[in-house]
């Protein structure tokens, strides 16, 4: 499976999904002005995963700051890593977040309690 690699903005996080590096991560601030569209190939990569997975997966969210439209966004991501941990595959999402950013904490702990997957909140 091709990686899928977008470039970070001011506006648009980066996003690294990559198979053969095991790396699977989402990072910057995301207010894009068209969130579905950009989300679109994230959503459709992963879909495509599910087909065949790794045999681990470490999911990283390390978000400095997104807007409302792009929560919806993130849960959507969260429930095809759901839908991959329910159909018996090892996932772990782990939620970055800095020390003194309350309202990330709050995010992570928000999607945390709405999906059924292994989900770590980490401190940095």
């Amino acid at each position: 499976m091709e990686p899928l690699d977008i470039q970070g903005t001011n506006d648009t996080p980066k996003v690294i999904f990559d198979p053969q590096s095991e790396v699977f991560e989402i990072s910057g601030r995301s207010l894009p002005e068209d969130v579905v569209s950009f989300y679109q190939p994230v959503i459709e990569w992963l879909e495509e995963y599910k087909a065949a997975p790794l045999e681990y997966t470490e999911f990283v969210f390390r978000y400095i700051y997104f807007n409302t439209a792009t929560s919806k966004l993130i849960q959507d991501v969260l429930i095809k890593l759901e839908e991959l941990y329910e159909a018996g595959n090892n996932v772990q999402v782990i939620w970055f977040y800095e020390e003194d950013d309350e309202d990330m904490l709050d995010s992570g702990e928000e999607f945390m309690e709405n999906v059924d997957v292994p989900f770590e909140l980490v401190g940095y």
